[in-house]
């Protein structure tokens, strides 16, 4: 019997242990995910038990915290300096950060352009990880922020430059965004729960855009997702990516591939599941 588990401090409801063990039924592996809350203080003196487990998840605030526990980082990891998956294999701990290809195969399958002129909301956590794909990828970005995350950005900026030095990058204050977008990224926590009135950009941007992902998943339908369709426009939420990056983890840790119709199951009965623990 394989043995998995989700670290992290503190962990609510999580719903990685629902979407792993749908992704190890589907399978055939005999396997447990578990979650484990580790506080600060004992961090370090809880390697030894993760280490003799198969593979583990890392959600915050342990993604660097994790690093030097490694003995090997994938690129992936490396780019972000962020460890969300950890394999164990022959005695050693290899980090990678699976939450980019999360975000990646969410936006492929909804044909979301991350190539075009892209808006992203949001530049902190998630939200560098998003900048630097959609830079990579082609787009030319535009970083819609508050005041208070105006170094932040720019220190954004400046590394997305440094990557590649060709991409178009421009950082303004969000509510002074204007234009068309093929596609918008919201990764700010607007529009979470239990602010679900909230929405980061207006109606007009939404109205002209060409598709839009929000990383909240909680709840399944925010407000920008609900004007986004109401227009008609391609629109999905975090569960996507929660999914996604839970298939890649199962890719590294034994090979397992999944078809897109197991895959949106999966993504589907999670949002179902969220929906009703929050109704």
């Amino acid at each position: 019997m394989e043995k998995y588990t989700l670290i992290g401090h503190p962990l609510g409801h999580s719903m990685s242990p629902f979407i792993h063990d749908e992704l190890f039924r589907i399978s055939g592996i005999e396997a447990t995910y578990d979650c484990t809350d580790i506080a600060p203080e004992t961090f370090s003196d809880r390697m030894s038990e993760l280490r003799a487990l198969n593979g583990f998840n890392i959600t915050i605030p342990y993604k660097r915290d994790i690093i030097p526990f490694t003995d090997v980082l994938d690129e992936s990891a490396k780019r972000y300096n962020s460890v969300n998956c950890v394999h164990i294999t022959d005695g050693k701990a290899v980090g990678y950060n699976t939450d980019c290809d999360g975000f990646l195969l969410s936006v492929k399958a909804k044909n979301l352009a991350l190539s075009g002129n892209v808006l992203l909301v949001g530049c902190g956590g998630v939200g560098r990880m998003m900048a630097i794909e959609a830079a990579l990828h082609g787009a030319e970005l535009t970083i819609g922020i508050i005041p208070e995350a105006a170094s932040a950005a720019a220190a954004l900026a400046d590394e997305i430059h440094f990557l590649k030095p060709e991409c178009k990058v421009h950082v303004k204050p969000i509510d002074s965004v204007k234009g068309t977008f093929d596609l918008i990224i919201n990764a700010s926590p607007v529009g979470m729960y239990p602010k679900v009135d909230a929405c980061p950009v207006s109606v007009e941007l939404i109205g002209t855009c060409g598709g839009v992902f929000d990383a909240v998943y909680n709840p399944v339908k925010t407000k920008i997702l609900q004007i986004a369709e109401s227009f008609g426009k391609p629109a999905v939420n975090g569960t996507a990516m929660l999914v996604y990056q839970a298939v890649k983890a199962h890719e590294i840790w034994n090979g397992s591939s999944y078809t897109d119709e197991q895959v949106q199951e999966i993504i589907s009965k999670t949002n179902e599941l969220i929906a009703g623990d929050f109704k």
